[in-house]
């Protein structure tokens, strides 16, 4: 969704602490939700190609990044509306104001009334088939017509065009909900934006951030790079901190995270590859054990995550790795 933050940092503030809340109810053994509409007591497993409908009203997904335009902020309202209030006519009568591909689908989803719904979004999607809301919604309407297989061949296109787009990290979190945190795993650099950058609108400081990437040294593409990868655009920021990395061989956190950035739920096997062999590289550094820590967490190995967090806490227990890893395991609690 939009967010309406004054900076960068703030929106990945937020996700932290959603963050924590999501491991304490999982550590607690409730049944938490990868999207919305697991939140309603649904799943992502597909027992066969075919099944019976499921009731209600498919969740919308709609993301919109930086935009704070009025039209945004508006869809991104109903979104809220329809997804986690229930509350379909109301939102039905923003979507109607629009005539956007994300209006014209949440139209669709409020007024949706099972699988007689489907070729309308078929007919939109065919519309625009390189519009990657419309190809990950797609996958929503036919799963929740029933179209299992359908709804997987959706996503599996949307994950693989769309792989630099918050619509490809939802993909694959529709196609992995095995992992029961969503998104990209969190990544902690110590670094500050440029202090004249952060007063900038958000994507001002977007803009000014990858001119100082450009310009600058391994910290200045780690920084830029990090505003990326919150942004979930993943390929790109897993090129600044590969080209950080590639300038700093001897710096922790470069090479920490160029191997986070590899990461994938489709393939989390890479970026372990290459993380683990740092612990050898870079014994008690705080900056790889709290990744590595994030990492088997966003795999649901919480055992072995916690080893490694309480490992960052110990190692630096003054850094910034420390505060976020306490963060983590106060919500992960004794598991």
């Amino acid at each position: 969704m939009a967010t309406q933050a004054s900076s960068l940092a703030e929106g990945r503030s937020r996700r932290i602490l959603a963050i924590v809340a999501l491991c304490a109810a999982t550590a607690a053994g409730l049944v938490v939700g990868l999207t919305v509409f697991e939140m309603r007591g649904q799943t992502t497993t597909v027992p066969g190609a075919v099944t019976t409908p499921r009731p209600g009203l498919p969740p919308i997904q709609l993301e919109f990044g930086l935009r704070t335009d009025p039209q945004a902020r508006a869809l991104a309202r109903a979104q809220t509306l329809l997804d986690k209030e229930h509350r379909a006519a109301q939102a039905s009568a923003i979507f109607r104001r629009y005539h956007s591909v994300e209006a014209q689908l949440g139209l669709m989803f409020t007024e949706w009334r099972g699988p007689s719904s489907l070729p309308a979004v078929k007919r939109l999607v065919a519309l625009h088939p390189d519009d990657p809301v419309a190809l990950l919604n797609l996958g929503w309407a036919d799963y929740w017509a029933g179209r299992n297989a359908d709804a997987l061949a959706a996503w599996q296109k949307t994950a693989s065009r769309n792989a630099d787009s918050p619509y490809g990290v939802d993909a694959e979190d529709a196609l992995h909900s095995r992992y029961p945190i969503p998104g990209l795993p969190v990544i902690e650099t110590g670094l500050a934006t440029p202090r004249a950058i952060a007063r900038l609108a958000p994507a001002r400081q977007l803009t000014a951030l990858k001119r100082a990437a450009a310009a600058g040294g391994a910290d200045a593409k780690l920084v830029y790079g990090t505003a990326l990868w919150n942004l979930r655009m993943p390929v790109s920021a897993e090129r600044q901190f590969a080209a950080a990395a590639k300038l700093a061989p001897h710096d922790p956190l470069a090479q920490t995270l160029a191997a986070v950035g590899l990461f994938s739920k489709a393939n989390p096997v890479r970026a372990f590859g290459h993380l683990g062999p740092l612990t050898a590289v870079f014994r008690r550094s705080p900056v790889v054990e709290f990744h590595l820590g994030v990492l088997l967490l966003w795999i649901d190995e919480r055992r072995k995550a916690v080893e490694h967090l309480r490992s960052a806490v110990a190692d630096g227990p003054q850094t910034v790795y420390a505060k976020t890893a306490r963060q983590l395991l106060a919500g992960i609690g004794n598991k």
